[in-house]
């Protein structure tokens, strides 16, 4: 029976999928569930593989997912159906209270965690709220049409469209080197074949133009009142040619012009969508502010590069963002989170954090590390030239900024045939088994 305070609104059910491989610890959670009116359980699997398949059949509100499991492990099983199914909100349990296992079911797209056993008002508590919390990225998610194409190339003059990866660069604080990783991401991703733009969306005070060296009389406000009529001769008549090859979308020229974009806050990611077809990537340098554009980047982007420094208030900033994408549904693997202006050991001081501690905090791992070196940086805008176009790039931190584009590069194009690969052997397999089989049986 609903408890007095229970914000579920009246008559509404919350449908729940178990995933244990203990007939037992099934079952006696399917009784505790029974007691209340708002929960329904709609199916009960022994396996890994039996709950993806069950969650996609069933579509529940709820996937209740043990950890420890034969066939497939709770944590795999959670990573596919988050994937597969963004409705359904996965609350993870184990016997093992570990940190590692936290952070990994976390990571994996887990909601919550519970440690065995499991009280009775700490079950339902944690399902009602799970299901509260999850439920404005599911209604999102139900209200768009089965087929959605994101990617509805309008320029492309290509006999093919491209992969159009829009990366978004991004920090919750000011002076953590945004602009700097953003310009030698984009300058690095640049490969024989690959077509990259770098684009400043920062659109008060962007600061790509001064450090690659570009005075650019035309910028995205000349396309703001255009965007519904945007074709490729006038994209090309906007986007500055910088002398490495990269294609570079300049913000406004002065603070007072941003109005103009920031009268409609969604110009930006407006343009991008228009032209995304024409890119295999597209590199975006934001400001640190949370605003509307800011945000309609991020719904917009294929992967969020998070720069943060060992700070206090940065860590702490940071992980109110990591919050933030959680909330909004993003899934884990569309941020990568790197470490900017790292000290070494000689030049450490007691007000930067350690390594570990920050990624305890963070519940993610730090994917690069980029020592602080500012004379290869001034160096570097001096000649405008980006950092990873000297010739030494044996050298930190060309090294770490030339390893964070290939990283980049490897889980979106460098990992496309495979995944192609897999989706065809899916859909034979699926095909073969048909709807009412579970993927463990066929």
């Amino acid at each position: 029976m609903n408890r007095p305070g229970n914000p579920q609104r009246e008559g509404e059910i919350i449908t729940i999928l178990l995933v244990d491989d203990i007939p037992e610890a099934r079952e006696n959670i399917k009784k505790l569930l029974a007691f209340e009116q708002d929960f329904k359980v709609v199916g009960s699997v022994g396996t890994g593989r039996d709950g993806v398949s069950m969650a996609k059949e069933l579509r529940p509100n709820i996937v209740i997912m043990d950890i420890n499991m034969p066939d497939m492990d709770g944590i795999q099983a959670t990573s596919l159906i988050t994937e597969a199914v963004p409705t359904a909100a996965v609350i993870m349990m184990s016997v093992q209270n570990d940190a590692d296992y936290l952070r990994r079911a976390m990571l994996a797209g887990a909601r919550n965690f519970l440690t065995k056993p499991i009280s009775p008002d700490e079950l339902y508590n944690t399902i009602r709220s799970v299901h509260a919390q999850h439920k404005v990225v599911a209604d999102r998610y139900r209200a768009m049409p089965d087929v959605v194409d994101l990617r509805t190339p309008t320029l492309s003059t290509d006999s093919e469209s491209r992969a159009g990866h829009i990366i978004v660069v991004y920090s919750p604080q000011g002076g953590v080197g945004c602009t700097t990783v953003a310009t030698n991401l984009a300058s690095a991703l640049m490969k024989e074949g690959i077509r990259v733009l770098l684009v400043d969306a920062d659109l008060q005070f962007g600061d790509i133009g001064v450090l690659l060296n570009i005075q650019s009389q035309s910028t995205m406000v000349d396309l703001a009142d255009n965007i519904d009529d945007l074709d490729t001769e006038l994209f090309d008549n906007i986007v500055f040619t910088h002398d490495s090859g990269l294609k570079v979308l300049m913000g406004p020229s002065r603070p007072e012009f941003a109005e103009v974009m920031q009268a409609n806050p969604k110009a930006v990611a407006q343009i991008l969508e228009k032209i995304q077809g024409n890119y295999d990537y597209i590199v975006v340098d934001t400001s640190h502010h949370l605003d509307e554009t800011v945000l309609s980047l991020f719904d917009l982007a294929s992967k969020i590069v998070m720069v943060a420094m060992p700070t206090l208030s940065c860590v702490k900033n940071t992980r109110f963002v990591l919050d933030l994408f959680d909330q909004m549904g993003y899934p884990p693997d569309k941020t990568t989170l790197i470490l900017n202006r790292v000290l070494d050991d000689r030049n450490k001081t007691r007000f930067l954090i350690p390594n570990d501690k920050i990624e305890r905090f963070l519940r993610r791992p730090i994917e690069i590390q980029i020592p602080s070196d500012e004379v290869t940086v001034l160096a570097a805008m001096s000649k405008g030239v980006p950092i990873v176009a000297q010739r030494d790039r044996s050298r930190s931190p060309i090294r770490e900024l030339l390893g964070l584009a290939d990283l980049i590069h490897t889980r979106l194009i460098g990992s496309q045939e495979a995944a192609a690969d897999a989706q065809l052997d899916k859909t034979k397999q699926q095909r073969k088994v048909g709807l009412g089989l579970r993927l463990g049986k066929a």
